[in-house]
């Protein structure tokens, strides 16, 4: 590295830009516990020119605020190298006096801050959207640091969401040869997501389970809308938040030991939720008539099959997740990967159908029988790796275990009795919550806010406008019965009409004056909100006149 040259990391994260501030953060932890506690992090919405950088800059690494009033206010087009400068020496001067004070301290302190810290700790600057930044602003700030890099020891990492191209795009070469850039490439977001779904759902650790739709649902709104991990953990919270809210039964959604005390306690009515459940009704008429008498009627046997019922849910689980594991091993191998190279397909398509009926599962048949020895061995070999380090109980003949597993692998989840304990499986409203139809919303809230605010008097009959609605309820309403021009004084008269509908005859004659007043500015201020919320634009053609945007407007 030559003398002028800033050091410089290249982060490339992705396109999954939400789940950027999440890798920053970590990485601003990391380094503050191991290399330095100077560390500033810097968005492009905060600095559009070089004064708002260095503000924010010296802000950060200062821990106070630096007033802007007392900077220039002239246009940084023609940068002024005495200003940057004054401002660069200041950030020098402060890192000298706080390493000076450092260098001073007692040796046991001294010894305390050198095991965290680097001697000379760096300050590191991170550029979290590198894109976003203007170009000038990166050019000037590299070309003055490169000037001071002796005194003041910068790191600059740069958040990258595109290709590492994008460096030499804003740069021209006689900057970014001032920088020794070094790349670093982090995991894709579909290798966190099989990462966070490994973690999460193929586990026995966790109780709670996500239904085939379900999942995929979050799994399509990752792939087809945003990337985002963080957005897909958000939607799983959701599902935990609804299953517990909705479902009754949920109590014994939890570890096993904890299941089997909860059972004991369980009070009638609870009882009653397990005999509607859909499945303990097909377990029920699966059984001898005495048998299902006992189950109806008597909740102490209702209690003794519940305890063993979940058991064999339990066990179920453990077994799933060692053979979903084993079968994946041969499918993530094969040409074409007929059942998909993630464990999350595979996971998908057993969930959703019985995979062994499928083309997809007989087509990884006929590839696997082409294996040859010595690949088929090494998997069979990482096969039984994963049935010693299950949790399930030891096995002492291979193909015995192989075939009992095999044996409980085929059934889908939704045939196992008192699966709706664990799984969620409401896509639809998942779906409500996630792929929100604002336009559907605002029209509901607009046209009856009862459906919201759930106030009694806010209840209209058919078309009818109550005068207890909020004045953007009202002004809408009215504009719904408006063409495609809407005249203002028109629609203030019906809107004070209805305002003032509840009245009587011999209303005040001296403060009708005020109150139109403040029925107008009403009107005013719902027909401004209106506008912003996109149903209506001020028309050219008619100075009077507002033009409606939605519903046959233009």
């Amino acid at each position: 590295m030559k003398s002028r040259e800033i050091p410089t990391a290249a982060l490339v994260l992705g396109v999954n830009v939400t789940d950027h501030d999440l890798t920053f953060r970590s990485l601003s932890e990391v380094l503050q516990n191991n290399i330095t506690p100077y560390i500033a992090l810097l968005e492009a919405k905060d600095c559009p020119g070089i004064k708002n950088l260095m503000q924010k800059l010296m802000g950060q690494l200062m821990n106070c605020y630096i007033d802007t009033d007392s900077l220039e206010d002239e246009d940084y087009v023609q940068v002024s190298q005495n200003r940057i400068s004054c401002s660069m020496t200041s950030l020098i001067n402060w890192y000298e006096s706080v390493t000076k004070k450092t260098d001073s301290e007692t040796p046991s302190k001294k010894r305390t801050s050198s095991s965290r810290h680097w001697q000379s700790p760096p300050v590191v600057v991170i550029f979290k959207d590198m894109e976003s930044f203007t170009t000038k602003v990166l050019q000037d700030f590299i070309v003055i640091s490169s000037q001071h890099i002796r005194e003041l020891p910068l790191v600059l990492i740069f958040g990258i969401a595109t290709s590492p191209m994008i460096i030499h795009n804003l740069l021209p070469h006689s900057v970014s040869s001032l920088l020794c850039i070094e790349l670093f490439q982090s995991l894709s977001c579909k290798e966190h997501l099989s990462t966070v779904i490994d973690k999460l759902l193929l586990t026995t650790q966790f109780p709670f389970k996500l239904g085939g739709k379900v999942l995929q649902v979050l799994i399509n709104i990752f792939l087809y809308h945003d990337f985002s991990v963080q957005n897909f953990i958000k939607g799983f919270q959701l599902c935990i938040i609804e299953h517990f809210y909705s479902q009754p039964l949920s109590v014994l959604c939890c570890q096993l030991v904890d299941a089997k005390k909860r059972v004991n306690y369980l009070s009638h009515d609870q009882c009653e939720n397990i005999r509607r459940l859909p499945s303990f009704r097909r377990y029920v008429e699966g059984q001898v008539s005495e048998k299902q008498i006992a189950l109806l009627t008597a909740d102490s046997c209702l209690k003794e099959v519940t305890l063993k019922l979940l058991e064999d849910l339990h066990v179920y689980h453990e077994n799933y997740v060692s053979v979903l594991r084993c079968l994946h091993v041969f499918t993530s191998s094969l040409p074409k990967y007929p059942l998909g190279k993630q464990i999350r397909e595979l996971h998908c398509a057993c969930l959703e159908n019985q995979v062994w009926e499928t083309e997809e599962y007989e087509s990884s048949l006929q590839l696997a029988r082409m294996l040859n020895k010595s690949d088929l061995v090494t998997m069979l070999q990482q096969c039984v790796e994963i049935f010693v380090s299950s949790s399930g109980k030891e096995f002492d003949k291979t193909v015995e275990k192989l075939k009992d597993f095999l044996t409980q692998f085929q059934k889908l989840e939704d045939h196992k009795t008192l699966h709706e304990i664990v799984y969620f499986n409401t896509a639809s409203v998942l779906r409500e919550h996630l792929n929100a139809a604002p336009r559907i919303a605002l029209h509901t809230a607009l046209n009856n806010p009862y459906c919201y605010l759930k106030n009694q008097a806010l209840k209209s009959d058919g078309g009818s406008i109550s005068n207890k609605a909020p004045d953007i309820c009202i002004v809408y309403k009215l504009h719904l019965e408006c063409g495609r021009l809407i005249n203002l004084v028109d629609w203030l008269e019906a809107f004070s009409t209805v305002v003032t509908a509840a009245e009587g005859p011999n209303a005040d004659a001296a403060s009708s004056d005020q109150v139109d007043d403040i029925i107008q500015a009403r009107f005013i201020r719902a027909v401004s909100e209106l506008e912003l919320l996109g149903f209506i634009k001020p028309s050219k053609q008619k100075t009077d006149h507002v033009a409606r945007l939605t519903w046959g407007g233009c």
